[in-house]
């Protein structure tokens, strides 16, 4: 999930674990606490895009992680008070509270988590978008209010624990939402007769009330949109070639196969302008609900220099987001064909 929520749940329980004994410094350290996982970003200044790729949500999003850090931390944090209001062990607590609820939530985007590394397992329930104010707007207001109160007052629990329960009730609602959107979309493919293989399905950017689904069936890979707001569940999916075969040229595969890792299976190859190969990772989705759209979110450029192969990820546009936006929305409400 995005920095701010993480902060805000870090912060949360945090401060139920130990917000009566040491007050708003339990806010504060399981703030910081909760995004600490997320520094595994900074990998890409020390290794390359692949890699940067690979180590993302890995090791640092593990219980072994947690584990490991919070009685460090618990042991050091207390010591930059001269007052001791809760032990070492109350302190280790708030951290690893802090800390695994971050992979925990993590676990339930399309990018999933390692959250039981070293073992090659990831968690992906793909039932809530990386940033959804559904999730997070109650929450932060609920804590907000809570922390208005002295330590000691009934109300502040009170605020911090309704912020927690209603966000862990949307998060269980979007897991119901998933079931039901994964039987509309297999009763869209039984009724057009169409063999497939393969489904996943996910919400679509800032909301749980647009989903989407890829398809795959032995040539290509399907992609179509259902939202709660359409007239009818009559889906029109669109076809996006494998292309798998474009990867024969190539005289290094290495970088390939770990990228064809990273995305499970879910990728298709195209050629760049310049002659390049490109990796679509199909998890992901492309920029936009529209119709016409071809650029995937998440691609990457395999160029062969000498013997080796170099990956590059397609640079985004400013106006992407700005497409994004305008093409989402209105196919929130059923809007299925979007002029340009």
């Amino acid at each position: 999930m995005d920095s701010l929520t993480q902060i805000v749940l870090g912060a949360a329980v945090a401060e139920l674990s130990l917000g009566k004994k040491i007050g708003n410094k339990a806010i504060l350290w399981g703030a910081v606490a909760g995004t600490i996982p997320d520094l595994d970003v900074l990998a890409k200044h020390f290794t390359d895009t692949v890699g940067a790729i690979e180590f993302h949500r890995g090791i640092t999003h593990s219980l072994v992680f947690c584990l490991v850090l919070a009685p460090i931390l618990g042991f050091l944090v207390p010591k930059l008070y001269r007052k001791k209001e809760a032990n070492n062990k109350e302190w280790t607590l708030l951290f690893f509270w802090a800390l695994v609820t971050h992979p925990i939530l993590d676990a339930h985007t399309t990018w999933g988590t390692q959250f039981f590394w070293p073992l090659d397992i990831r968690l992906a329930f793909k039932n809530i978008f990386v940033i959804d104010p559904l999730y997070t707007l109650p929450f932060l207001i609920c804590l907000l209010i809570g922390i208005r109160y002295k330590r000691s007052h009934l109300k502040r629990r009170y605020w911090v624990k309704t912020g927690v329960l209603l966000s862990s009730a949307y998060l269980l609602l979007t897991l119901g939402v998933k079931w039901y959107m994964h039987g509309v979309f297999t009763n869209a493919l039984q009724h057009q007769g169409i063999s497939y293989s393969n489904m996943s399905t996910k919400p679509m950017p800032f909301t749980s009330i647009l989903w989407t689904a890829n398809v795959e069936t032995k040539e290509d890979f399907l992609i179509g949109y259902y939202s709660f707001f359409d007239a009818d569940k009559q889906i029109a999916f669109r076809t996006y070639p494998k292309n798998h075969e474009l990867a024969a040229n190539l005289p290094d595969t290495k970088a390939l196969n770990r990228l064809k890792k990273i995305s499970e299976g879910w990728y298709t190859l195209s050629l760049h302008a310049e002659g390049h190969l490109v990796f679509n990772d199909l998890r992901f989705g492309l920029l936009s609900a529209h119709p016409k759209e071809e650029k995937f979110a998440f691609s990457y450029i395999i160029e062969s220099i000498g013997q080796e192969t170099v990956v590059k990820e397609v640079p985004k546009n400013p106006e992407d987001a700005s497409n994004l936006l305008k093409a989402l929305f209105a196919r929130i409400f059923g809007q299925t064909t979007i002029a340009n």
